[in-house]
């Protein structure tokens, strides 16, 4: 089973992505990830990759295809996975098409004003890569995981989310039409409670 997860940011596809993949025994592929990995140990592709993300631009076709490419040749991706930020373009989608058959395409909404809440309230642990919102924190500092510090991405600020939803608005979008046209697509309210939306997620899951 390989599964797409759509949506702008701050609509939850990171945490359902998680659950989904516990659930049903899948690899979890995350572009975001992967990216903010080698940012960290700062290889010359996270060098490359921050000059973009910083700015509230998507990186590279040519860069994102091959990082996914040599993502889903690993073992772990047999029985079957999920690709959370991967494809965002039409282009993307017709370079996977030749690697990868996807057997459904879950398309996560929600209303700009809450995605801006959502994500201007992320923080991040330093240490061991946690995601919190600050409405759920005692302390907005301290990891309650691992009790590193926590911090707020660059691009997740409010002088960056207006252009990252532009950007998913004017290059991602057409993505749906893209599925939909192939009788992929699935929507899914992002909207909603935490546990409806992976209920609704498990039960087109377990239709297929």
């Amino acid at each position: 089973m390989k599964i797409v997860f759509l949506g702008p940011p701050g609509v939850g596809k990171g945490t359902q992505a998680e659950r989904i993949c516990q659930k049903f025994g899948l690899a979890h592929i995350s572009t975001g990830d992967i990216l903010r990995a080698n940012i960290k140990n700062g290889t010359e592709l996270g060098k490359l990759a921050k000059s973009y993300i910083d700015k509230g631009e998507l990186v590279p076709d040519s860069v994102i295809i091959d990082i996914v490419k040599d993502r889903l040749a690993q073992p772990d991706c047999v029985k079957g996975c999920l690709l959370d930020g991967f494809p965002r373009t039409v282009a993307q989608a017709e370079a996977l098409d030749a690697f990868a058959k996807i057997d459904v395409v879950i398309d996560m909404t929600a209303p700009k004003d809450l995605l801006i809440r959502r994500i201007t309230g992320r923080r991040v642990c330093r240490n061991c890569g946690a995601t919190f919102h600050i409405s759920r924190l005692k302390n907005e500092a301290v990891c309650e995981k691992c009790g590193g510090e926590l911090y707020q991405r660059a691009d997740d600020r409010l002088e960056t989310i207006e252009n990252r939803l532009n950007v998913y608005t004017a290059q991602t979008k057409p993505l749906i039409d893209y599925y939909a046209e192939k009788g992929l697509l699935k929507t899914v309210d992002g909207e909603l409670d935490i546990d409806v939306v992976t209920e609704q997620i498990s039960a087109i899951l377990e239709q297929l």
